[in-house]
Formats: C-alpha cells, sequence, structure tokens
C-alpha cells in the first residue's frame, strides 16, 4: 500500500532526529540487503525525479545511499507532468513503472496540432510494443511522491529531510556534503561523508555553479492553467495550438483536469497578481483556441488567484569534471519544455550510470569511479543532445514570425507532419524518446525546410520565391545548428571517436 503525502513526511521527520547518525543506514523491516559499516557508498542531493530515480537504482544494487532532500512535502509544479513513451520505458528498465499507477495518471498516444483552423493527429509510433507502453501526463508532485516512496521503502536508502548548504571539498575533491535539518531543539548543521555524491538539487540548484559552466537563457514563460471537467478534441493525445505569439499546449492530468500551458515570450510577458495576465489570456488567447476548448479556458483564466508562471530555461550541459561528484537532471542540462523531454532525458541519464557503474566494486576506487563519470558525460551526448537539440528547434519553428520565411517553415512544419506515414513518425519517434538519433533529427529537420521550398516554388516560382526559398533554409540552419553547436558536435554525432567514450573502471 503506497504511503500517503502526510505519512511520508511523517516518517521522514522521524528518520531526521537522528540525523547526526546519518552515515550509518538504520535497520529496516523491509527490501533492500543489510549492509555493514559506518559509511554509505554515495550521497544523493535533492529527490525529485532523477534524484529519487538514481536513489533506487543504485540502492537495488546494494549500494547504501543517502537521499537528501529539501522538502518532502508533495511538490507543486506546472511542468514535469508529461512523460513521453521513451521515458516511460527508463522507467520499466528502473522496475519504477507501478510509479505511475494510483495517481490517476492518463494515457497519452501521441499528438493533435492545430493552426488556422486546421487540425492534424500524430501518433507515437508504438506498433510492435507491448500495451503498456505509451506516454503518461499526471500531476507531477503524485509522480514525484511515488518515485520518493519507491526509494525510501529499500533498506539501502536513507532519506532526510534537510538543506544542503555545501559540497565538502578536500585536495580538489568532493567528500561528500554539507546540510542542516530541523530538530525539535533548533536547527543542526550535519557533514556527511560518502566516496561520491550526486547533484540533482533541480531546476533551480544552488550547487551547480561548483560543477559545471552555467549558461542559463530564459527565452519565455509557461502560464499555467488547469481546465476543469473540460474534453479535449482528441481524447488521450497531448495538443499543440500553433498560435500568435507562441505556442499552447494542452494535455489531461487527472480524470477531471486538464493543463493549459501558455508559452509568453518576454515581450508579451505580463503581472499575474495585476489582473492583466489574465486579461492576455481571455482578449489575445482565448480567440485562438479550437472552439470545444475556449468556454473553459475564459473560466479558468477568469480566476486570477489560480493562474500560475514559471520561467522556462535552457542550459545545455558544460561540465566541470570534478573527482566525487557529478551533476545530474535540471542540476545539470535544461532544454525548452515545449516537448516535455526533461524526465526522458533524466530517466535516461539514470539507467545510463547505474548500468555503467555496475562493475565498480567500491565506489571508494576514485580513479575507476572518476573514469567511469567522465565517459557517463560522452556517452548521454546523443540522446540527451537529440531531445535538447529538438526541443529548442520546435519551439523556435512554432514561433510566429514576421518573418515570411519563417512563417512558411512554421507551414512546411504543420504540412510535413500532416503527410502522415514516416513524414510523421520520424519526428514523433524523436520527440518521444523512442528513437532518439541526432543524424535522424537532422535529416527530418531539413527536410521540412526542402518541403516547404517545394510548396514554394511549385506553387509560383518567381524571383521573390526563390528569394524566401532561400531565406528558409538559411533560417532552419540557424535555428539547429547554432544548438548542436551548443551542444558539442562531436560529443553529439561522433561520440566513439572520443577517447572518454571507452573509459571504464576495467580499463583505467
Amino acid at each position: 500500500m503506497s504511503l500517503t503525502v502526510t505519512a511520508l513526511s511523517r516518517k521522514v521527520s522521524s528518520k531526521s532526529s537522528n540525523v547526526a547518525a546519518a552515515l550509518v543506514p538504520p535497520e529496516k523491516e523491509r527490501g533492500g540487503v543489510e549492509r555493514e559499516g559506518d559509511a554509505v557508498d554515495c550521497i544523493v542531493v535533492g529527490a525529485g525525479i532523477a534524484g529519487a530515480a538514481l536513489a533506487y537504482a543504485l540502492g537495488k544494487d546494494s549500494r547504501r545511499v543517502l537521499l537528501i532532500e529539501r522538502d518532502c512535502s508533495e511538490p507543486d509544479r506546472i511542468v514535469g507532468e508529461l512523460l513521453q513513451p521513451g521515458g516511460y520505458l527508463k522507467l520499466v528498465e528502473l522496475g519504477m513503472k507501478d510509479c505511475v499507477d494510483e495517481i490517476e495518471a492518463q494515457r497519452v498516444h501521441g499528438y493533435a496540432l492545430f493552426k488556422d483552423g486546421r487540425d492534424a493527429k500524430v501518433g507515437y509510433p508504438l506498433k510492435g510494443r507491448s500495451e503498456d507502453v505509451a506516454g503518461r501526463s499526471f500531476h507531477h508532485g503524485r509522480f514525484v511522491q511515488r518515485l520518493r516512496q519507491k526509494a525510501d521503502s529499500l533498506h539501502t536508502v536513507k532519506l532526510v529531510e534537510g538543506t544542503v548548504l555545501s559540497l565538502i571539498e578536500g585536495d580538489g575533491i568532493v567528500k561528500g556534503v554539507r546540510y542542516r535539518v530541523k530538530k525539535e531543539d533548533g536547527v543542526q548543521v550535519v557533514e556527511a561523508y560518502a566516496p561520491i555524491t550526486f547533484v540533482c538539487d533541480g531546476y533551480s540548484s544552488n550547487l551547480r555553479k561548483n560543477l559545471c559552466t552555467p549558461k542559463v537563457d530564459v527565452p519565455s514563460h509557461f502560464v499555467g492553467l488547469i481546465l476543469e471537467n473540460c474534453h479535449l478534441p482528441y481524447s488521450n493525445f497531448g495538443h499543440v495550438v500553433l498560435a500568435n505569439p507562441s505556442p499552447i499546449l494542452f494535455y489531461p492530468i487527472s480524470n477531471t483536469e486538464i493543463r493549459c500551458l501558455v508559452d509568453c515570450p518576454k515581450e508579451v510577458m505580463q503581472s499575474v497578481r495585476s489582473g492583466k495576465m489574465a486579461h492576455h489570456l481571455i482578449n489575445n488567447v482565448a480567440p485562438q483556441l479550437p472552439v470545444q476548448l475556449r468556454d473553459s479556458f475564459i473560466a479558468a483564466a477568469s480566476d486570477t488567484t489560480k493562474i500560475r508562471s514559471m520561467e522556462n530555461k535552457i542550459m545545455p550541459a558544460v561540465p566541470i569534471p570534478k573527482p566525487g561528484a557529478l551533476l545530474l537532471g535540471d542540476a545539470f542540462n535544461m532544454r525548452h519544455p515545449l516537448t516535455g523531454g526533461g524526465m526522458t532525458v533524466a530517466l535516461s541519464d539514470v539507467v545510463l550510470l547505474r548500468d555503467m557503474l555496475r562493475p565498480v566494486v567500491s565506489f571508494k576506487d576514485q580513479a575507476a569511479v572518476c573514469s567511469y563519470l567522465q565517459a557517463f558525460y560522452t556517452r548521454r551526448k546523443p540522446v540527451a543532445s537529440t531531445i535538447n537539440t529538438l526541443a529548442g528547434a520546435l519551439y523556435r519553428v512554432f514561433c510566429a514570425s514576421p518573418d515570411v520565411a519563417m512563417t512558411e517553415m512554421t507551414q512546411a512544419c504543420f504540412d510535413y507532419l500532416s503527410l502522415g506515414g514516416v513524414f510523421s513518425s520520424g519526428p514523433v519517434a524523436l520527440l518521444s524518446g523512442l528513437n532518439p538519433r541526432p543524424l535522424s533529427l537532422v535529416a527530418h529537420f531539413f527536410a521540412v525546410a526542402f518541403f516547404g521550398v517545394g510548396r514554394l516554388l511549385l506553387r509560383y516560382p518567381s524571383p521573390k520565391n526563390f528569394w524566401v526559398a532561400f531565406r528558409l533554409v538559411k533560417g532552419a540552419a540557424s535555428i539547429i545548428f547554432p544548438i548542436i553547436q551548443a551542444e558539442g558536435v562531436v560529443q553529439m554525432f561522433f561520440p566513439w571517436i572520443m577517447t572518454l567514450f571507452y573509459r571504464s573502471p576495467l580499463h583505467v
């Protein structure tokens, strides 16, 4: 039986009373393998998607894990609510697929696109896969709590509620963390030591500056609403409205609720508290929506107390390899959330890291662990960079533009996906994490561009249209190549030529 949120928080609070002895795992009556000793094998900072999944994965491999989470109550966020099929398959590999049970998770079978009164439905290419393989959408907090409960169910994982203040370093090596916990008689600062620390403290990480060169860009905000008792035009599909100035998303998160995310570029972002955002949503956004959704959208937007917003951050992974520590999740790498790829990247990284570390007998073997962690940064690139690049490129293509060439590119993308067959299954396989191959991404992206060129010139091969066609291809290149450059061309397309790709504890 799953723990309630209150029960989990109470349990963690009870554990925290003995935090001074955090390095000695307490005896539990359930799961895992009993280990003796006065130290943990690793510390995981943050029990979000990446942290909780990693703690469970390592705990199942009989590693003793200290999992430190700032706030064990149910998080309340407006993103991290759509798990792509590729991410679900990683959840299955981790033995955590039951974490989408009992939270009213909704199956998602693909996307419906809407533009200028037309619509197109593109399904995930799931032929030949088991019936349970599909996307899942849910309340983010409910899913996170299930992951935490799963990790905490292991004998080898100790979940502690505390705020990590800093990494403990010595001789250029991360040796542990310093964190603060609340006790009945006040606040106590505790130092915990382990051979390796995994930093998974999320979107607003305060530790990433020690382990990477953060270059954070904020191209837009998401404004979130929940539509009650509303029926989407296509059941069990995510809906993307190609609106002006930027896309709008709809997807179910429970049996009775639909999440709406309105992308607002910097120049159109309004104050929520003053009521200006509600005015913008009702007067500028609502008229662009499918008729079936307008009334529910206006009703939700009219209640300003329920309008939420958050920054959409983009941050390429630029690690600073440091012995004894590794970044993971949003603390390490972020992409535009338009495509819902964040959890897929995080879970893919966890599976890869778990598999790479399995041959390591002891994390105290610093040379072996350090070599493998550096190899991890290289081996993750093809999958992560494909999803990251697609997110950035699609966002740019789906945003309205005064440039005629970019308007043609948007229309070409919509029409290309509407063709069905390989024209939709290929791009959707990339987006869903089912086939995250960099070369396939580039091929489809430029296929869209040249499809747009063909539409222009076959319709009317005038000098003006030749000029627009040239600018369309140039614009497509200017969108995708800078993103690829930021991700790393060699690491993304040719990781096998890098020495780090072949490093392992068996070849140090």
